[in-house]
């Protein structure tokens, strides 16, 4: 296959800046993949602020995750064949019109799932599970306390801890989020307008994990309700990236605060990751034991809007871009 002239967006300035680059022909074990939709993140808007740079060698396109069809394979590629429709896990470049990756990183979509839905799983789920069940070990029973929880990953964090039996409690912005999240099966909630939700959590019997989006002051208060053992996990730094910890009460209940990051990971993480979601998510999404969350889609022309939105923090779930 040759190269064909493709159409992205880049960071400049703080906005996004439409752009033309060529689409190589995939190599190995790679495939092409026509977009049809595009997940929009958080680290979008970190990458637009100048504040999250993609990863070397990585493109300079907006994007994390997206859906499509794929439209050519590598010469080394088994699993996937043209006209698969595909949703896939990516470093950079969801907000082009095609994008050449690995196929470890790309699953056939769940039997029923549309497009504009595949184009919400792979971020959310992906970070979901991999900080649940690999970097926190959440067993279960084990209680979970999300931040931010009406977001994108919280609430695909929330479907996942329910299947597995861990009680969940949720901070959000507002009364109408904590009551979206106890639909999906959070058990208690607390509104941040109100204040500290330490002494919420505690009387809820404190936590075993907690994912952290916010960090900031946050991690202080994290520590108050975390038990023994605990681990906490931090996402984002939404509350900024300056925290004081007690290190007394850090080393008296072994408990271990630990960063985490899934864009720069190496292939063979983003594979295991992928697979996993493909034999224990997909049965779920089938079923209807778990949703694809979508708050909206918005068409390409109003991506500016659509990045407002994310940046206001008026979403319950995920925002897409439909090409």
């Amino acid at each position: 296959m040759s190269k064909r002239t493709a159409i992205g967006f880049r960071a400049e300035a703080g906005r996004p800046l439409q752009v033309s680059f060529e689409c190589a022909a995939p190599e190995a074990d790679e495939v092409v993949i026509a977009i049809s939709h595009s997940g929009l993140n958080r680290a979008d808007l970190m990458q637009l602020a100048g504040h999250y740079p993609p990863p070397p060698g990585a493109s300079d396109i907006l994007g994390l995750e997206a859906s499509g069809t794929v439209v050519a394979t590598g010469p080394a590629v088994s699993r996937l064949r043209p006209g698969d429709e595909v949703c896939a896990l990516l470093a950079a470049g969801g907000y082009a019109d095609h994008v050449v990756v690995s196929e470890q990183q790309v699953a056939k979509l769940p039997k029923g799932l549309s497009l504009a839905q595949g184009a919400a799983i792979c971020e959310a789920f992906a970070t979901a599970w991999f900080n649940l069940y690999e970097v926190a070990a959440i067993q279960p029973h084990e209680r979970l306390l999300l931040h931010a929880g009406a977001s994108s990953v919280a609430l695909a964090a929330l479907q996942l801890a329910k299947h597995n039996q861990n009680p969940v409690f949720v901070t959000a912005g507002s009364d109408d989020k904590i009551a979206f999240c106890q639909e999906l099966g959070a058990e208690r909630g607390w509104n941040r307008q109100q204040g500290s939700f330490v002494d919420a959590v505690k009387a809820w019997g404190g936590a075993d994990v907690i994912i952290d989006p916010v960090a900031g002051d946050y991690l202080a208060q994290d520590q108050e309700v975390l038990k023994q053992d605990g681990r906490i996990v931090v996402l984002g730094l939404m509350g900024g990236r300056e925290a004081t910890i007690d290190a007394g009460r850090l080393l008296m209940k072994r408990q271990r605060i630990q960063g985490s990051t899934l864009r720069n990971q190496p292939l063979p993480v983003k594979a295991r990751i992928m697979r996993a979601l493909e034999q224990h998510l997909w049965p779920l999404l089938v079923n209807g034991s778990c949703q694809v969350m979508i708050e909206q889609v918005y068409p390409l022309a109003e991506m500016t809007q659509a990045l407002e939105q994310m940046r206001r923090n008026e979403t319950r779930g995920k925002l897409v871009l439909a090409w």
